[in-house]
């Protein structure tokens, strides 16, 4: 039996919500295919993000080689989270046959890469030897755009998120196939 239980407080949740998420795109290097395919993939994310589709930045370099982590050729796109749905739903639809590595920023870089990652794609086994796995600071990005860490202020406050919340249970009360939240 597990000693895990996952944290329910409200405000505690949405304070250790996660603001920023990382977008790895890898190719084998060394299949000129592949690598022609990571980066049309690339150039479509940037003119859809030209064109206001979403936010998504990818990093200025393409790895043509191993780095980091990393273990074969890759690009980086950062998304804060109030893009994350759109790319995440983009990407799964147009990736051919790419893997993408995503994961969380935060201050545990090892542990978001080894445990609290999603693969889009078959995974490939990392280096994790090769990231910290624990910093002080915020790997805080693009902060001019004043998005993800960088916002001034969150989108809904814990009342705001309360009536919400308490205005789905009231809608969902008549529907057979949803689950009921519990009451304590």
């Amino acid at each position: 039996m597990s000693d895990y239980h996952p944290p329910t407080d409200l405000e505690e949740v949405v304070n250790s919500e996660v603001k920023e998420w990382h977008f790895h795109i890898y190719f084998h290097q060394r299949n000129a295919d592949q690598h022609q395919a990571a980066l049309d993939l690339r150039d479509a994310v940037l003119r859809l993000r030209h064109d206001g589709a979403f936010v998504a930045v990818p990093l200025f370099r393409v790895n043509t080689d191993p780095i980091g982590p990393h273990p074969v050729g890759s690009y980086e796109i950062w998304v804060p989270s109030t893009s994350f749905s759109s790319v995440f739903s983009y990407l799964c639809m147009n990736r051919g046959d790419l893997s993408i590595l995503v994961h969380p920023l935060t201050r545990e870089a090892r542990t978001d890469h080894e445990l609290r990652n999603a693969w889009i794609g078959p995974p490939f086994p990392l280096v994790l030897s090769a990231l910290p796995v624990k910093t002080e600071e915020l790997p805080i990005q693009y902060p001019s755009l004043k998005l993800g860490y960088s916002a001034p202020e969150p989108e809904f406050t814990p009342d705001q998120r309360r009536r919400i919340g308490a205005n789905l249970e009231r809608i969902l009360k008549g529907e057979k196939e949803a689950a009921k939240a519990p009451m304590n």
